[in-house]
């Protein structure tokens, strides 16, 4: 589906192009261990300066979702799934996201995911499908 693309920044580009390498980077703060998302170049919880993305493992459970069935526009002809994503790694590290690769009325909260790419441009869009 075509999708707005974002603005690429020195902050957000590992983000959105990470997927080209098969990586979904979150930002990584070294002065209190956390992870933090959207990137930034200052970590929310502690200040530090001292932040990078970090290479994330992309598995993932669902904790909330919604089926869309209106056809906001004519590319969209099907349902499609908007999740908020828990990222293993920490508990409260969230992606707003879709879920793409099973039918709509399987998707579950609690449902395990992992990460997959839609390349657009020069973005790759991190999405998520059920976990094998």
């Amino acid at each position: 589906m075509p999708r707005k693309l974002p603005a690429l920044t020195p902050d957000t580009a590992p983000f959105w192009q990470g997927g080209a390498r098969g990586e979904l980077l979150i930002h990584h703060c070294t002065g209190c261990q956390r992870f933090f998302h959207p990137p930034a170049p200052v970590c929310p919880r502690c200040g530090s300066l001292d932040v990078a993305p970090r290479a994330v493992s992309g598995r993932a459970r669902v904790l909330t979702f919604t089926v869309n069935h209106q056809a906001w526009s004519s590319e969209l002809t099907q349902p499609y799934v908007v999740a908020i994503v828990g990222l293993d790694e920490q508990d409260d590290l969230r992606l707003l996201t879709n879920i793409v690769g099973c039918n709509p009325a399987q998707v579950a909260i609690g449902m395990p995911v992992r990460v997959t790419f839609e390349p657009q441009e020069d973005v790759w869009i991190p999405l998520f499908e059920r976990a094998a």
